[in-house]
């Protein structure tokens, strides 16, 4: 008799924690090879290739992270759904790194700077905006947490991350002066994934 019991991978997890460090490792080793000159591998503006580098990998896992449910549900291959937690919480690492690089590299800890960078730069206003989305789905992540608030209310909370995909796409797309085709793409698939889940939601009330 086949068994009933879904497919699991022992190393799953460890591979996407490995997966998801490896751009801040890669990181890492450039900031130790950039030495003092402008020849390295962050160029001649280091603190600008940081800030963007962490930001790209910011909106790449918070975009696969929205993809895990839309996968599943296409695929029908359930197991994917045990690792949209961790990539969800990678996401908010390295939106936390992209924000913090800003703070302690470029305004040197600047608050009324960066007070007003935030009031006065739309691209910063909308970026603040999907960090303040993600921070509560990050403090209420864990299984704990699921259990205090109750599951309708915990996953009407982490809905959060809808307007988080779109406030991060505008982000990108206003920060990037001119047409740029890498920000139009990545705002593109968030619409479509976004676009897919308000298709679900449409069918169940028909």
């Amino acid at each position: 008799m086949a068994s009933s019991k879904p497919f699991r991978f022992p190393l799953g997890k460890t591979i996407v924690w490995l997966l998801c460090l490896m751009p801040l490792i890669w990181l890492s080793i450039s900031v130790a090879l950039q030495g003092s000159g402008t020849t390295g591998p962050l160029g001649a503006n280091p603190i600008e290739y940081l800030n963007r580098f962490l930001g790209d990998w910011a909106i790449r896992l918070l975009i696969i992270a929205l993809a895990v449910t839309p996968f599943r549900l296409i695929t029908g291959k359930s197991w994917v759904a045990r690792y949209r937690r961790v990539l969800g919480l990678f996401a908010f690492f390295y939106v936390t790194l992209h924000l913090s690089s800003y703070i302690v590299l470029d305004q040197f800890f600047d608050w009324q700077e960066i007070w007003r960078d935030i009031v006065k730069r739309n691209y910063i206003t909308v970026g603040m905006l999907g960090f303040v989305c993600l921070l509560p789905l990050a403090m209420t992540s864990t299984k704990g947490m699921i259990r205090r608030l109750g599951g309708q209310r915990w996953q009407n909370l982490h809905k959060l991350v809808y307007v988080a995909g779109i406030a991060t796409g505008f982000h990108f797309i206003m920060m990037r002066k001119g047409f740029q085709l890498e920000p139009l793409i990545y705002a593109a698939i968030i619409c479509m994934l976004l676009g897919y889940r308000v298709y679900l939601y449409s069918k169940k009330r028909a």
